[in-house]
């Protein structure tokens, strides 16, 4: 069981707070290189994309759960759900395509023979820009049902199945509520998760194969400084788990909550903390394994220790 609703929005507003500071702190870093070309890689632009969708999904899903389990319910009308539930479906359905892009630009990039003809198509930042673009687009058509099937709050019940969120409702007629409705609804994801798994698998396997060859020679010259290889082994295997646990677990529910009537809020509540995890604590995870954060932070201070020291009052 959940604690007590003023409980659960501390729990949505720090976890909604960290997320949001995590992800503007990497939208301002990936916006400088893109626009000054300094420290430039051709996957900011992606990451970007990605950090882009985890701040519009804790906008439309974590400030309103919040607001709800604080006891606000009926702070939104019709129109302003159907808004903010098409903007989270949007979000997370970019978020997953963004991170399936991310890793499949690095199992090309480190193993050619995979794709031949995208290895010189890769570093080009047009075509970059352009799959992108592509993320958007079965994501912006797919969700266009929603508007039909989402509502305010509820006030009675009145339909066959109906799921309240505290603050909107979700409501579907027994005609749709079918396995191959729900299979085709969430079929993007399930197949953007399988794909996730078999590229980063590919990445983990060309990188090990990798340190392999060069073992010898790095035992010639011992580093307490662990190699690029290890490093971005260990970022693929950490964002990787992170993302495939947390958003498994959230298509279960998710799932789950639109077959099965009368979910309690201890399931919704659930699904929104599941859902938020990826969004609020990746960026964190991205930091940690970005030695330009570490290289801009050390310009900074050292252009703070080539200031002079202001003069003395008399």
């Amino acid at each position: 069981m959940f604690p007590s609703s003023l409980d659960m929005g501390i729990i949505f507003l720090t976890q909604t707070g960290i997320g949001l500071v995590g992800n503007s702190s990497l939208l301002c870093l990936y916006n400088f290189t893109l626009i000054s070309g300094r420290y430039l890689r051709p996957t900011d632009l992606i990451l970007n994309q990605l950090v882009l969708a985890n701040s519009i999904v804790l906008f439309s899903k974590g400030i309103p759960q919040t607001m709800a389990a604080f006891g606000w319910k009926y702070f939104l009308d019709d129109v302003g759900c159907k808004i903010i539930f098409y903007f989270y479906r949007l979000a997370t359905g970019v978020s997953f395509s963004t991170i399936c892009l991310f890793n499949g630009f690095q199992a090309i990039k480190l193993d050619p023979s995979i794709c031949k003809w995208m290895e010189l198509k890769a570093r080009s930042l047009r075509f970059i820009a352009f799959c992108c673009f592509i993320c958007w687009v079965p994501h912006l058509l797919i969700n266009s049902c929603l508007p039909v099937i989402v509502s305010g709050p509820l006030h009675k019940k009145n339909s066959s199945v109906e799921e309240n969120y505290g603050y909107c409702s979700w409501h579907l007629s027994e005609d749709l509520l079918d396995s191959f409705y729900t299979l085709l609804y969430f079929s993007p994801d399930i197949l953007s998760l399988g794909f996730l798994i078999w590229a980063s698998g590919s990445t983990v396997l060309v990188l090990h194969r990798h340190k392999q060859r060069v073992w010898h020679i790095r035992q010639q010259r011992p580093s307490s400084r662990p190699s690029h290889e290890v490093r971005a082994t260990h970022t693929i295997l950490i964002l990787v788990s992170f993302f495939v646990t947390f958003y498994s677990i959230y298509l279960t529910l998710t799932i789950w909550m639109t077959l099965v009537a009368n979910q309690g809020q201890w399931m919704v509540n659930t699904s929104v903390l599941v859902a938020s995890s990826f969004p609020a604590f990746s960026p964190f995870v991205l930091m940690l394994r970005d030695t330009r954060i570490a290289l801009l932070c050390s310009g900074c201070g050292a252009r703070r220790a080539a200031l002079p020291d202001p003069p003395s009052g008399s």
